[in-house]
């Protein structure tokens, strides 16, 4: 009778402390991942060759507070240097330009971080982003609070969909200015 008493007992210890961990914790790349009122989904990266200096990093912010918040940085366990940035064109060249403020997410919208647009980008990476490792990455918001996700990390030129994504020049470094 002792035995099946601990048993249960240590069952029910176990599951209202998951649970209890689950709902007061972070929360990681669900759909309904975030935290506050600040909401994000379809996180992922792509996996880097080895010698890649910088990798980008894509997701959705959703905003269902009634003001707007900005992401104003992020982090990754992966390197030190993790910056907001955008791309834009000048003239014929596709440039990165980083975000020092960070970017805005109005009240009741969202905002998709994507190749070829908003992104994170990963800098001086000391290895390679690898397939099938989910990446660590921590977003803080001038008002809601940080936000903790696992990126999903797809093959290179690839995105989550399993699309390729030949259009996509982001991964390509080597060919864009900074």
């Amino acid at each position: 009778m002792f035995t099946l008493r601990t048993a249960l007992l240590s069952s029910l210890l176990l599951v209202s402390t998951t649970l209890f961990a689950h709902h007061g914790g972070s929360h990681d790349d669900d759909a309904d991942g975030g935290s506050s009122h600040i909401k994000a989904s379809q996180p992922w990266t792509r996996a880097t060759p080895p010698g890649a200096g910088a990798g980008g990093g894509f997701v959705t912010l959703t905003n269902h507070g009634d003001q707007g918040d900005r992401l104003v940085s992020a982090s990754t366990p992966i390197t030190e240097r993790t910056e907001i940035h955008t791309m834009e064109m000048d003239g014929e060249v596709m440039r990165m330009v980083p975000l020092p403020g960070g970017i805005e997410i109005p009240a009741g919208e969202s905002v998709a971080l994507a190749p070829g647009g908003l992104h994170l980008m990963f800098m001086d990476l000391p290895r390679p982003i690898v397939e099938g490792e989910p990446l660590p990455v921590t977003l803080e918001f001038q008002r809601a609070d940080s936000i903790e996700l696992q990126l999903q990390v797809v093959p290179v030129g690839s995105s989550p969909d399993g699309l390729s994504a030949h259009a996509d020049q982001h991964q390509e470094h080597s060919h864009m200015a900074h």
